[in-house]
């Protein structure tokens, strides 16, 4: 086997020094002060009513969400109230956390071969990137706009299928669903809806 040897020209070789810093460089004093005067043009914008920061009193002030806001997973229902996932384990698959746990079992019903007998997923180790929404063929799983999750243990942070479901209940109730719930022209989470959040009729459908 030939082995490639790679011959360096002198010419075209430069060599990088590392910068010398200053005494004050190495005391970080240039860096405080130019933090120190970044604060006090904040303070002063604020005491005069001319800063463009806007600070928001959460939670009484909710914050307004992007168009395609990736929050907590949810398991959609199809019309007949059963959960629509034919645990095809595309999502599992297709998911890059490994996050999704999915247990197989034969359907009851008749229009299916599978569901789902165990479904769960872990949003500590999630990184809501929404692979698994775009890779589910039946629109089964989606991220809704719920941001504050918070857990006591990991224990509560496992969302299981009866969990899922019932984020499902809780956003079509309230109105709050996902602005994916409709197939479009590129995937079901490539356009955005028509006046912000869809109702719970065409989560449904």
């Amino acid at each position: 086997m030939n082995e490639l040897k790679i011959e360096a020209r002198p010419q075209k070789v430069r060599w990088v020094k590392p910068p010398k810093l200053s005494l004050l460089e190495q005391m970080y004093v240039p860096t405080i002060l130019g933090g120190m005067i970044t604060t006090l043009k904040h303070l002063a914008g604020s005491l005069t009513g001319t800063s463009t920061n806007t600070v928001q009193s959460y939670p009484e002030e909710k914050p307004v969400l992007p168009a395609h806001y990736r929050g907590v997973h949810r398991l959609n229902r199809d019309p007949e109230g059963r959960v629509k996932c034919v645990a095809c384990y595309m999502c599992s698959t297709a998911c890059p956390a490994h996050c999704i746990d999915i247990v197989a079992a034969p359907s009851p019903w008749e229009d299916r071969e599978k569901y789902p007998e165990t479904f769960v997923i872990d949003e500590l180790r999630c990184i809501y990137c929404g692979m698994c929404e775009q890779a589910c063929p039946v629109d089964a799983i989606e991220l809704t706009t719920i941001f504050d999750l918070t857990g006591l243990s990991r224990e509560e942070m496992m969302f299981d299928k009866e969990k899922l479901l019932s984020v499902f209940d809780k956003t079509t109730s309230s109105g709050s669903d996902p602005i994916r719930t409709g197939p479009g022209r590129l995937s079901v989470a490539a356009e955005t809806a028509q006046g912000g959040l869809t109702g719970s009729s065409s989560a449904q459908s």
